[in-house]
């Protein structure tokens, strides 16, 4: 008997249902199937060079090794990334739960109500802890939340500073090095001038539009800022403030000073450092810059029935929507950080936030006094838990890194006669004392042991914050562990996700995350590593870095790969920036335009603006094909200062396009470059590669084809594979990073960017193996292709290829029926609620549609339920349009029903509670319930509140 493997349990079809599937889609074998749908000229010749398939049992012996090889140090060099403890009901409720992290980006908020409540939480907390009156729910990294807060003072300068051409950002210049290296490369080809220096001698004229400082600073000073903040306010310039989030627990915030936004890392709310991310990056603002805010913001709105319900809101600024219009590079963020984040918040509450902030700074407060008395010169005389010290010798700094060593302990070393140490929340007095030994042997004394402390405060009181925080009752209620488990799990039962039913959204590939892949996120070797750890203690995950981006070039057909950037639109902004330095390189710098379909994803031309290019769109065919006469003609007219064409392959169409390889080949005669959005790369793998087919860089979405997790909106990673006269561009990623603008591009904080999820899509590989990812790729197809044939007398499909075969997703033609009965197709994704599923991509690519990707991993049994749901409701359909009392009351339009709704004492409707209910028997077995009716948008957006103070925690 054979022993399953791993690619057996990943890919939902078995050998038993391929004849099944197979016949009803009249083909006899996969290879035929594969043959009719991708095109014979891209196909790989030869099989893909990867290791032999592991089994889940072998893995877990492999991930324990290369593990192993890293070596957990104490560590105390902060710069951004602090120890702290992941309270255990979180991490094993939250951060190890496939409800939490199989979830997808809330657009269906009847459905998502409990992950938009922790992201309130969320939100709230930033708020209360900055004190400014607006915060979204999340962003990548605090480096490029710094980014896009310079874009956005930027955007919001007057007309008379826009007349001006007020274009300089004044950054002090003991801001974080990473914050200010990811500045210079993400506004550089914005028109925005950086001018480094010391904050207390900027000069502020009518030419500077916004002011960036930190608080504390990169050596730890703390100082009132307020003066500051008047002098850029005098010249109409704003103020954007990296903010410790757990130093604003004791120091006054920023928004009690004036300041315009604060942003920075939620690390600290007990996220581990994971060799530098994923981290939730927060950003919060004033109301009245609200639609300039990037990201994504959760509010308070009400569903049709009055219940207080949450949706996102403001969604038109978003970057998918306002496309080459877009201000900002965000499209994702770190929604499963976030709500951890927010999570710690609520089981700490007020007090417990407080006295972990006390205790850091009375840690340090002790330090500084024992340093001081030592004769260390300590160069931050106000502080909150760390400190920069001279040395009074030069050679003491070798013998004080030796000593640390010794001890496990890693500081931080800025030049050859600075120290620099941080504590934080791991940090205790056997910590302390073993510091203090250090440092006093380094100097000839003798220190005596520390067996308790008093917390007290150590800087100048007038910094000290004087308002409570967290006073919100959710903050204040959820301390014990069986009362936050109980409220976790009720926020629970108000969210779908993988592990209710399919998600069958068409270019999200929301396929199996396996626990194989994410068990070794929990050890202890992989989270508790700082991103600039000396490379002796981190061979684990540089050996890990090395393999899996050898099997990606592999894959990719590319030879050069960055694993930097931490999201898809991230990568696809870092791609786009590769292809400008590779043209500044060869003398063509004014190559600025870049051709997109427009039937492309709405960050690419986001991408391309943020990346400084002009956009021109390219028209699509009535077959949903790129146009090539139009192609061609503005390649043609452009041609003198064409950078790039982006496009998604297969298609956002769903359909592998046969001139794909002439499109390239056109491109390349004018001088351009290919760039291939990797979002559907699900459909290529082992078959055929971006590098075979013509394209020069390619981004690839890991939280997609490569089995990370959705997390509700993030963890994302989005790395870019290129050609080889591209590598010499690829971001920087030596772990010292310096302030020098010529090292490089730096897309994100760390230098692997989301190092802490790579073990996810390391280990999909690693027990696929090549013929697993093979199968994969092709039962995505047959998957595709089987619904396609299903549902085509009913709905129809739009689009198909030469073949009339599909990709590994297909679009369902809605249009007809809202033409015919006045039912859309949000009508039909709010039904499918009541049966229990999420509703596929909504009215895109083509508006009135509805596009399913069903993914390898599920099985025939659940292809055929979520048929047949859509089946029943198509019948619901006619009989609404036919029976005249139920063309203004019907199941569609009331759609969803909750379980309040259906249970209530009145029921006027002309159908039954249990039509409503339970439309099929099967539904009985596993129902559903949404916690809410539909959601009224505009209400929420008209009237916007955006913190948990004014929702009850039991609505």
């Amino acid at each position: 008997m054979k022993t399953p493997q791993f690619a057996d349990r990943h890919i939902g079809i078995q050998t038993e249902d391929l004849g099944v599937m197979l016949s009803s889609i009249g083909v006899d074998n996969l290879k035929t199937l594969i043959d009719q749908t991708i095109p014979s000229d891209i196909r790989l010749s030869k099989e893909l060079h990867l290791p032999q398939a592991l089994s889940e049992h072998e893995y877990a012996h492999h991930i324990h090794e290369l593990a192993s090889k890293n070596k957990i140090f104490t560590n105390f060099i902060g710069q951004g990334w602090y120890g702290t403890v992941t309270p255990a009901p979180i991490l094993r409720n939250v951060f190890e739960n496939p409800v939490w992290y199989t979830s997808y980006t809330p657009y269906q908020a009847e459905i998502s109500q409990g992950r938009l409540e922790a992201l309130l939480n969320f939100q709230t907390m930033v708020m209360d802890l900055t004190a400014m009156e607006l915060a979204n729910s999340s962003l990548l990294d605090d480096a490029t939340a710094a980014a896009e807060a310079a874009w956005m003072m930027y955007g919001l300068r007057s007309r008379e500073q826009q007349k001006s051409n007020a274009n300089i950002l004044l950054v002090d210049e003991v801001i974080f090095p990473h914050i200010q290296v990811v500045l210079h490369t993400r506004t550089t080809l914005q028109g925005i001038e950086l001018k480094i220096g010391k904050r207390n001698n900027f000069i502020f004229d009518e030419k500077v539009f916004g002011v960036i400082i930190q608080y504390p600073d990169n050596i730890g000073e703390i100082e009132d800022y307020s003066s500051l903040v008047e002098k850029a306010h005098a010249v109409g310039a704003k103020v954007a403030v990296a903010a410790d989030l757990l130093s604003l627990a004791l120091l006054t915030p920023p928004g009690k000073w004036g300041a315009d936004i604060a942003f920075g890392s939620s690390q600290r709310f007990g996220i581990p450092m994971y060799f530098g991310g994923p981290s939730a990056a927060y950003f919060a603002t004033k109301d009245e810059y609200k639609r300039s805010v990037p990201g994504r913001i959760i509010g308070i709105s009400k569903d049709v029935n009055g219940k207080p319900a949450l949706r996102m809101a403001l969604q038109t600024r978003e970057q998918h929507i306002k496309r080459e219009k877009a201000t900002s590079n965000i499209c994702t963020a770190q929604a499963l950080l976030a709500t951890m984040a927010g999570f710690y918040a609520v089981y700490h509450g007020s007090e417990g936030i407080r006295n972990i902030a006390s205790r850091v700074h009375t840690l340090a407060g002790i330090l500084s006094q024992h340093l001081k008395k030592w004769g260390y010169i300590q160069r931050n005389k106000q502080f909150f838990d760390t400190l920069t010290v001279e040395l009074p010798y030069n050679e003491q700094i070798g013998s004080i890194r030796q000593a640390a060593l010794a001890k496990n302990i890693n500081l931080h070393y800025p030049d050859t006669n600075r120290i620099s140490i941080s504590l934080d929340e791991t940090t205790g007095l056997k910590e302390l004392n073993n510091l203090l030994e250090i440092f006093a042997k380094a100097s000839g004394q003798k220190a005596e042991p520390i067996d308790n402390i008093h917390v007290q405060i150590y800087f100048e009181k007038k910094l000290l914050r004087e308002d409570k925080i967290l006073t919100q009752e959710v903050f204040n209620r959820y301390h014990t562990e069986t009362e936050l488990m109980r409220y976790i799990k009720k926020l629970e039962r108000r969210d779908i996700s993988l592990a209710h039913s399919m998600i069958s959204l068409g270019s999200c590939t929301m396929k199996l995350n396996a626990a194989s892949e994410l068990l070794p996120l929990s050890r202890p070797e992989f989270q508790n590593i700082h991103p600039l750890a000396p490379a002796s203690q981190t061979e684990g995950y540089n050996e890990l870095i090395r393999n899996l981006s050898d099997y990606l070039c592999e894959i990719t057909g590319l030879p050069g790969i960055s694993l930097q950037p931490n999201s898809g639109a991230a990568g696809e902004y870092t791609g786009l920036r590769i292809i400008h330095e590779y043209h500044q390189a060869t003398g063509k710098g004014d190559r600025n335009i870049v051709l997109i379909p427009a039937s492309a994803h709405g960050t690419n031309p986001a991408s391309a603006a943020q990346a400084g290019f002009e956009v021109v769109v390219v028209k699509c065919s009535e077959n949903g094909d790129v146009d090539m006469n139009d192609l061609r003609q503005k390649a043609e007219e452009h041609k003198d200062n064409l950078a790039a064409f982006m496009i998604t392959y297969p298609s956002t169409h769903g359909i592998f396009e046969s001139q794909i390889k002439e499109m390239c080949r056109l491109i390349h005669e004018f001088g351009g470059q290919v760039y291939m959005d990797g979002a559907n790369m699900n459909a290529q793998v082992g078959y055929t590669n971006p590098g075979i087919i013509g394209a020069d860089a390619c981004h690839l979405n890991l939280h997609k084809t490569f089995a990370i997790p959705h997390g509700g909106g993030g963890p994302g990673v989005g790395p870019i594979c290129v050609a080889s006269h591209l590598k010499p561009f690829l971001p920087i990623t030596t772990q010292n990073r310096t302030n020098s603008y010529q090292s490089g591009l730096a897309v994100a904080s760390a230098p692997f960017g989301s190092a802490g999820v790579l073990p996810i899509t390391y280990g999909y590989i690693r027990m696929m193996g090549t013929d697993g990812l093979k199968q994969a790729t092709a039962i995505a197809i047959l998957s595709a292709n089987y619904l396609a044939k299903r549902l085509s007398n009913t709905y129809g499909i739009l689009y198909k290829g030469n073949n009339g075969r599909v990709g590994h997703e297909l679009i369902l033609e809605c249009r007809n029926i809202k033409a015919e009965t006045g039912i859309t197709e949000t009508d039909i994704a709010k039904r499918l609620i009541d049966y229990g599923f999420h509703a596929p991509t909504l009215s895109f690519p083509v508006p009135g549609t509805l596009m399913i990707e069903p993914t390898e991993s599920e099985s025939l049994s659940e292809l055929n339920r979520f048929t047949e749901a859509m089946l029943n409701i198509y019948e619901e359909i006619k009989e609404a349009s036919s029976n005249e009392l139920m063309k203004s009351d019907n199941v569609l339009i009331n759609a969803p029903h909750p379980e309040y709704a259906v249970t209530s004492d009145e029921w006027t409707h002309p159908y039954s509670r249990q039509k409503a209910a339970y439309p099929l028997e099967w539904i009985r077995e596993n129902k559903f319930w949404a916690n809410v009716a539909r959601i009224d948008n505009a209400y929420g957006d008209r009237n916007l509140v955006c913190s948990c103070d004014s929702l009850i925690a039991d609505k």
